[in-house]
């Protein structure tokens, strides 16, 4: 059995490309060390989420801990913290490899390095982790091995004459990357003082026992009936028990230095608990927190309303412990005409609305729609005060307007060189400035390409996808607000604006984007007893219109024969009376033209 001694603990973390193999290898390792029993094995263990399965991703961060008796003779103590791969949860990859010293680079044998490794890889060297390569995949008949080194020597610069060749499926390879990994990575540095010091990394909640934090203690005991200190929040609680998760949750007397586990305090209020946030004692606080925390700025925002109203309370309780288990998620109340009361929601990027959408569904039952999203704008007015918004019922007149600034973003696209011009094309539409462009290998591009936010966010990633035939990847980071030509384009329905329709959008993009939401109104709005003009405008200028066509009764039916002056009487009594009709009459949008506008993205 272990006994603790700081020098044979080992705390990593696994950095790969979607679908590289990293939860495979996860499982191998839990095989090999014992963890898990062969009857309780199943793939991807670590993904407990159905969404995570079917998606075959990564979302949340699952850390366990192996203990494993290696070839030296002694015990040691693993603990793995599963990171995800994706560029939308980079801060949660951030905060996993703040509690750990070292990290695996999953690199697939027949892909080679792809976008989010580079991103994720990056991160990890900022931190001064130590970073082992392993190849993956080498049993595949396509496996390239050599030319894989060669891309991780010149693309990330590490060494790789230590790298290990595994295939995860097979199993080849397992028992190397356990006896490497204890070579390769330092043990946890001894620490300073005996002040309690432990770094929040996770969390979540659970409905009988409050709040789950995922600790990793850098200095200082915890026990059961400590009183701790949250830094961020400066709440106090008393700590009802600690443990460790192999890989399901087992309580422990303590936890000391160099350790990984969760902590349990009747922690009640979702809010109280920060990722990022450290934890000390209150009878001898520490004098400053851990290096790192930071409070989450979204970068895309979107509308969430529960389709039948009397949802709402459910939604608001729902987001509450969504936001606890998804520190990045940003919520507020907000109400609008069409869609009644519903959350305005900050997020990471697309993929992380999708995932909170589907998680809303799944794990609580609801009903609800999603607005299109949009970003956050600067506006600067003429007084020179400066305004973020997000939503455009909140865009102001603009005549007070100065100018206006929009986020652009740093991306990073890897493909083949065969579909470069593909790839340009779709930069130029989307209003994309290429600035670098490098040879990876014989077959293989890096561009790095400079992107306006709002263009990428609704569908790049699937553009992107089908012009490479899937072979492209890409990630981003956020660079810097650039002045942009940005206007509102108003929707109009029988000359009344319906804001649920409106958006902010570039002035070169605004005709296009005008006619294809008119078309898609004309389709779902019913035909009124008149003629009803659906336009898009930007100010007082219309730039698209469709007209819903009138229901018409054939008042010459009853005519035949006899003079045409019959039939013109009563064309015209007819036509007056539509026209009163259009005077006075008000046209209701059913709620499934919301819907349907809102699943075009268009």
């Amino acid at each position: 059995m272990f006994k603790y001694d700081r020098r044979f603990i080992r705390n990593f973390s696994i950095i790969a490309h979607i679908d590289h193999g990293k939860s495979t290898i996860a499982d191998r390792l839990l095989e090999l060390t014992g963890t898990i029993s062969k009857r309780e094995m199943q793939e991807q263990v670590l993904d407990a989420m159905d969404l995570e399965r079917e998606r075959g991703i990564t979302i949340k961060a699952h850390p366990v801990t192996m203990y494993y008796h290696a070839d030296d003779g002694n015990t040691y103590q693993i603990n793995f913290i599963d990171t995800p791969g994706h560029v939308d949860f980079t801060y949660e990859v951030s905060r996993s490899l703040s509690a750990c010293e070292g990290a695996l680079l999953v690199v697939d044998a027949v892909q080679g390095v792809q976008a989010q490794s580079l991103a994720n890889v990056h991160l990890a060297i900022d931190r001064g982790l130590e970073i082992l390569p392993v190849i993956n995949k080498i049993d595949l008949p396509a496996a390239d091995v050599e030319s894989v080194k060669q891309q991780i020597e010149d693309v990330i610069g590490l060494d790789t004459s230590n790298s290990i060749l595994c295939s995860a499926k097979t199993g080849i390879g397992i028992k190397e990357i356990l006896e490497q990994l204890l070579l390769s990575f330092p043990a946890p540095a001894d620490p300073a003082d005996d002040t309690l010091k432990a770094l929040v990394f996770d969390s979540h909640y659970d409905p009988y026992r409050g709040v789950m934090v995922y600790i990793r203690v850098m200095s200082g005991e915890i026990s059961k009936k400590t009183l701790i200190k949250m830094m961020a929040t400066g709440k106090t609680f008393e700590v009802l028990e600690v443990g460790i998760f192999s890989p399901s949750e087992k309580s422990v007397e303590v936890l000391r230095p160099g350790e990984v586990g969760y902590l349990l305090a009747n922690i009640k209020i979702t809010a109280d608990v920060k990722i990022g946030d450290t934890i000390t004692t209150t009878k001898k606080p520490a004098l400053e927190p851990l290096p790192g925390f930071r409070t989450i700025t979204p970068v895309v925002y979107a509308g969430i309303y529960p389709v039948d109203s009397s949802d709402f309370e459910m939604l608001r309780d729902a987001l509450v412990k969504l936001q606890l288990n998804d520190s990045a998620l940003h919520v507020e109340q907000e109400s609008s005409m069409a869609l009644g009361f519903g959350f305005r929601c900050g997020f990471l990027g697309l993929l992380h609305l999708e995932i909170v959408f589907e998680r809303l569904q799944r794990e609580f039952n609801l009903d609800i729609i999603t607005t299109a999203p949009s970003v956050v704008y600067k506006i600067a007015f003429t007084d020179g005060t400066i305004k973020e918004i997000d939503n455009v019922a909140h865009y102001p007149d603009p005549t007070f307007i100065e100018y206006i600034e929009e986020p652009w973003i740093k991306s990073h696209i890897m493909a083949p060189a065969e579909y470069l011009g593909a790839i340009m094309s779709l930069g130029m539409e989307k209003r994309g400035e290429l600035t670098k462009t490098e040879t990876m290998d014989a077959k293989r591009l890096l561009l790095t390409y400079r992107f306006p936010l709002n263009e990428i966010i609704t569908d790049f990633n699937d553009k992107l996808k089908s012009v490479t035939r899937g072979y492209g990847s890409f990630d981003y980071e956020f660079e810097k607000y650039e002045l942009g030509d940005i206007v509102k384009l108003e929707i109009r329905v029988n000359e009344e604006p319906v804001d649920a329709f409106s958006c902010l959008v570039h002035r070169s993009k605004a005709e296009g984007r005008g006619r294809a939401i008119c078309e898609k109104l004309v389709e779902v709005i019913p035909m009124q007893q008149f003629k009803v003009p659906v336009q898009a405008a930007i100010g007082g200028k219309v730039i698209a219109r469709e007209t819903i066509r009138a229901i018409t009764k054939n008042v010459t039916a009853k005519c035949y024969g006899g003079d045409i002056t019959r039939k013109r009487k009563l064309w015209e009594k007819q036509k007056e009376g539509k026209k009163r009709m259009k005077e006075i009459g008000k046209v209701n949008i059913p709620q499934s033209a919301f819907m349907e506008v809102l699943k075009a993205g268009e």
